[in-house]
């Protein structure tokens, strides 16, 4: 496995992630947008990653060329992104958004298959290539920060645009080859989903990311409203992620002592905890800091047990379309859902109701996933 080469890839993908999740919503509130607007747009980013995954999926179930797929939306996502510059209004910056986010979604499902398939052998080794993503929202989240607080939310556009320059020269450095493989013959993909479990996992899945989305959305307007520098923000952020990649780290030790099934349902009853503490508590530091501890599960362990999953419940040439519905029910959907709930509770019922809903929502991951998901998995 090209270990470095895809760690490139991961560390500036997701540093493009740790710029748009913090501060994209600081920057749409300062070029004027309300609550409502802004949920808007950023489910915009969530529905293209509905459709994005499933039609690249399926190029890269009936192609063998899957870098050059990868080469070519990278190469796309920043073409579109460039669009950002030439205007501020609503519906500019929804269809470049839209776009972006359609070809920049389009990548991450192929190379997380990739990785699966060289650490499947494994139980939690997929973490250890992983968390180099983690080190670079962790990078970019606390290099933005103090940069805003001094310039202003404007260097998030630059910013981004760089570091999805770095996502498409990583794509150039990953052969060809290295990402085919033999594929087994596994019937028909509508019977693969329908399997008994599967449904139940992909809709708590689906309930936990939304359940994320105020967080997603308004976590960095939420905390600027009561004091909070953005310096301070971007550290909560980036301690969040900290302790995902210890998540990553343990994983493989962990795996090997409790099942998927029992870290699933862990990761969704912390969600629900998490959700409280900051809806409740935003004025005491010491409480947000235990509930960003908590992404530990909510995301890290959530993840990587899901991941472990998708990968066992789609099999042979499923793997991509797998990847995909898993992406696009709970990122795409669930995030979509998720922000556009959140923008409109916001304004309407307050922080502290919206994010009581969000932690209901992952209260019923919970109960759908202990009632629902078998416990042999």
């Amino acid at each position: 496995m090209p270990y470095w080469r895809l760690s490139g890839f991961y560390f500036f993908y997701f540093a493009t992630l740790g710029v748009l999740v913090p501060y994209w919503s600081l920057y749409l509130q300062s070029v004027g947008f309300a609550p409502v607007d802004i949920g808007n747009l950023i489910a915009i980013l969530m529905f293209s990653r509905i459709v994005a995954p499933v039609v690249w999926g399926w190029i890269a179930d009936h192609r063998e060329q899957r870098m050059a797929v990868v080469r070519l939306a990278s190469f796309l996502a920043v073409a579109a992104f460039t669009g950002i510059f030439f205007g501020a209004s609503f519906w500019w910056l929804a269809v470049v958004m839209l776009l972006f986010s359609f070809f920049w979604h389009a990548s991450l499902p192929l190379l997380e298959v990739f990785v699966m398939q060289h650490t499947v052998t494994r139980p939690g080794a997929y973490g250890r290539v992983r968390l180099w993503g983690s080190i670079g929202f962790i990078v970019s989240v606390l290099a933005l920060g103090p940069v805003i607080d001094a310039h202003g939310p404007w260097w998030v556009l630059p910013s981004l645009l760089s570091l999805m320059l770095g996502i498409w020269l990583f794509s150039q450095l990953l052969p060809e080859s290295e990402m085919k493989g033999a594929v087994e013959h596994a019937g028909r993909f509508r019977d693969a989903l329908w399997r008994p479990g599967i449904f139940a996992f992909l809709l708590a899945c689906l309930l936990m990311q939304v359940s994320h989305g105020p967080y997603y959305t308004f976590y960095s307007i939420y905390l600027e409203s009561y004091g909070y520098s953005k310096t301070v923000i971007g550290m909560l952020w980036a301690f969040a992620v900290v302790c995902e990649i210890g998540v990553f780290l343990l994983m493989q030790r962990l795996l090997i002592r409790i099942s998927l099934r029992a870290v699933l349902i862990a990761s969704f009853l912390l969600a629900t905890v998490r959700w409280l503490l900051i809806g409740h508590f935003p004025e005491n530091i010491s409480v947000l800091v235990v509930a960003q501890a908590l992404h530990a599960a909510t995301f890290g362990s959530f993840h990587a047990t899901a991941m472990q999953l998708v990968h066992r419940f789609f099999t042979g040439k499923h793997q991509h379309r797998g990847q995909a519905i898993y992406g696009s029910l709970s990122f795409g959907i669930g995030g979509a859902v998720g922000s556009l709930y959140s923008g409109h509770t916001w304004a309407t019922l307050g922080p502290t109701v919206t994010f009581n809903i969000a932690a209901a929502t992952a209260g019923l991951a919970f109960v759908v996933a202990w009632f629902l998901i078998r416990p042999r998995i």
